[in-house]
């Protein structure tokens, strides 16, 4: 009996519990073990990081440039005397994408991500301590969190919470000479600590992980890589060589297979140039080319270069030698004759196909080890399989047009492809290191000026040095002049600060605009904050919006002027945060709004910048110490409105109470106009019943 009346009461309790921790989301569960059970001094062993996200949810992963944008996933392991890192943690089987948003490539996991750092043992009954920070975003409401947590293994010799000091950085960046001075040297209060094993999850290939929306996804990349074949087709090096494969396997016996075995051999070799440079374009060094001002730099002369050469300037050849050499070995008989013949054809179009395939190659820096063998193969492919087919039935050869103009015309296109694409990356170079030459204004006068002579070229206005006199257009290239002058005309708004928003993947950002008319206009009202706000240096609003990034000194202010409190949890790895920003924020309606009726506050819940040690605190919710500005945020966010999800708008009267409930991520700019409208109105009942 006693069990029955209890049940009742239990039961409405389980319901509050589960309604007050209704909003706190932990949609990535996370989990650890070490490589294998028995370890000894001086083996080299793995510790696994396994991550379960919860569905239509993304974890961001370790290995994309952390200015990017995004939170890129950190590590931070206490030093001790009983082991020492090898190298980095390593996560397995990333996705990788671009997004508009941060201009930029970013990695993560979608369903499970394990994540690996290598190891030394020194010393018998090891232990390893430490924490990591991360964030998951939702695909279908926009929503942002950011975590932390603690991880341990085996028998694990840490230093008591209370005990540590200094900043995150501080303990990350040690090394394995001065880990032991540094516990020799400070009294960290040790103890021993029973690390629980786990049971092993099964992992995922990588070529699998890579989902097939991805706009850089491998399959993508090689349907690139197949055009890019097809191309180099129609190029003046490779097509006269058609001909001389149809006399080459005319009259001779086992043709069928031959003819198959000879464009089976340009495949090989093509992969193999892939498969050579493939272990060079791991993650690491993946990351390294794409944020690194030197190859950035190296890729733009190579990009230039490869222009040069198609625009008639010179011919990118291999030695007459080894050519020369290859094609003594083809009139040799059997298959080793016909492998030689597909390797001369291959030496002597290099000098069309050797700026294709190096683009493909730069292409390919990338991340995944497969990237630039698949490349290749389908680069291959496609260059290969016409080839074949003429070997298969010689009678199609009556059937191609003849050689001519036309060949050094796609010749010549496709360098200046080339050229504009070249700009790509020292773009990324001027923006990673602030040199401030190619401020986006700049970009797209190169890019009008670069795509403007194309058309021209394409109407036979401009003549090159291997240039036939051109007396017709073709509707073909007259098709091709419109296209390409409609893209000038679509460049053109851009220089006056238009977003161009089809195109953010390759332009820099508008932030770089020096005449962007519309942020020149949002810059020049008054202020209309009470005092000037704190952080403010390294902290900012889009769109001309004034406000503060403190809640206590923004709060002060909209009791001193009456208005109602806008906070804005947000982050600076936060894309939804930017794209509410870049699609809501920006509509007048909304900007006017905001400018105007509230007191704006951003609490950035990812700032690292740590606060003097007077302003720190213990949590209530999770009794640790915040540190810093953003964990100190989103402790604030989490106790106040039970919510750890960004972007999260809350509307507070002077008083600090909620005028309306909270909006996440609704890029409809009609609904969150009604959001504010609500809130003004019921700011309006609130103050008419108080007689004010």
């Amino acid at each position: 009996m006693k069990l029955k009346y209890l049940s009742l009461p239990l039961l409405i309790f389980a319901l509050i519990a589960t309604t007050l921790k209704g909003q706190i989301l932990e949609p990535a569960k996370w989990s650890h073990k070490i490589e294998k059970e028995n370890v000894n001094v001086g083996d080299e062993v793995d510790l696994i990081f396994n991550v379960t996200i919860d569905k239509d949810w993304y974890l961001y992963s370790t290995d994309f440039d952390p200015e990017l944008g995004p939170m890129v996933t950190e590590f931070t392991f206490l030093p001790n005397d009983y082991y020492e890192l090898v190298g980095s943690v390593r996560p397995i089987g990333a996705k990788k994408k671009y997004d508009e948003i941060w201009e930029g490539d970013y990695t993560y996991f979608k369903e499970k991500a394990e994540i690996r750092q290598t190891i030394k043992v020194l010393k018998d009954d090891f232990g390893v301590a430490g924490s990591y920070i991360y964030q998951v975003c939702s695909d279908i409401d926009g929503k942002c969190i950011p975590f932390e947590d603690e991880f341990q293994f085996g028998k694990v010799i840490t230093a008591k919470a209370e005990a540590i000091s200094g900043s995150d950085d501080k303990m990350t960046a040690f090394n394995n000479e001065s880990a032991e001075s540094a516990v020799g040297t400070v009294d960290l209060g040790f103890e021993i600590v029973e690390d629980e094993p786990e049971q092993p999850t099964k992992k995922k290939g990588k070529l699998l992980q890579r989902s097939s929306d991805d706009p850089y996804s491998l399959l993508s990349f090689m349907i690139v890589a197949f055009l890019a074949g097809l191309a180099a087709l129609l190029t003046p090096c490779v097509f006269p060589m058609i001909p001389m494969t149809v006399t080459f396997f005319t009259g001779k016996q086992g043709g069928k297979g031959k003819a198959l075995f000879y464009g089976f051999s340009i495949i090989l070799i093509y992969t193999l140039v892939g498969s050579v440079l493939a272990p060079f374009m791991g993650p690491e060094i993946a990351n390294d080319l794409a944020t690194g001002w030197l190859p950035n730099i190296i890729f733009f002369a190579v990009f230039v270069l490869f222009a040069l050469s198609f625009f008639g300037l010179f011919e990118i050849t291999m030695p007459h030698s080894l050519v020369n050499s290859m094609d003594r070995q083809s009139d040799k008989g059997g298959l080793i004759g016909v492998f030689f013949m597909a390797f001369t054809l291959v030496l002597v179009s290099f000098s069309c196909t050797g700026p294709i395939v190096g683009s493909i190659l730069v292409e390919s820096a990338g991340g995944l080890i497969l990237k630039p063998i698949l490349g290749m193969l389908a680069f291959s492919l496609a260059f290969a399989i016409p080839f074949t087919l003429f070997a298969l039935f010689p009678k199609w050869l009556n059937s191609l047009p003849k050689s001519g103009g036309w060949l050094n015309s796609v010749k010549v296109v496709l360098g200046f492809l080339e050229l504009a694409l070249a700009f790509k990356f020292l773009s990324i170079a001027d923006q990673a290191y602030h040199w401030g030459i190619l401020d986006r204004e700049i970009y797209l006068a190169i890019w009008i000026v670069i795509f403007a002579l194309m058309g021209f070229y394409l109407l036979g206005k401009i003549r090159l040095p291997n240039d036939d006199e051109m007396k017709v257009i073709g509707v073909p290239r007259l098709i091709m002049a419109i296209v390409t002058f409609s893209f000038v005309v679509y460049l053109i708004p851009g220089m006056f600060g238009a977003p161009l928003k089809s195109l953010a993947g390759y332009l820099p950002p508008i932030s770089t605009h020096d005449f962007n008319v519309q942020s020149g206009q949002l810059t020049s009202e008054e202020s209309t904050l009470c005092d000037a706000p704190k952080y403010a240096d390294m902290l900012h609003f889009p769109h001309g919006i004034q406000g503060y990034f403190d809640y206590d000194q923004a709060i002060q202010c909209a009791r001193e002027q009456n208005k109602p409190l806008f906070i804005d949890f947000t982050g600076h790895g936060c894309v939804n945060c930017r794209e509410m920003e870049a699609r809501v924020w920006s509509e007048p309606e909304v900007l006017k709004r905001l400018k105007n009726d509230f007191v704006m506050v951003a609490l950035y819940v990812d700032e690292k910048t740590e606060l003097p040690e007077s302003e720190w605190y213990t949590s209530e919710y999770d009794d640790k110490v915040k540190k810093s500005i953003g964990k100190q945020n989103a402790d604030f966010q989490i106790t106040r409105f039970n919510n750890n999800a960004q972007p999260y708008y809350v509307i507070l009267d002077p008083a600090g109470d909620p005028l309306i409930d909270p909006k996440a991520y609704d890029l409809d700019a009609g609904n969150f106009v009604a959001f504010l409208d609500e809130a003004l109105e019921n700011m309006r009942s609130q103050m008419i019943t108080m007689g004010k």
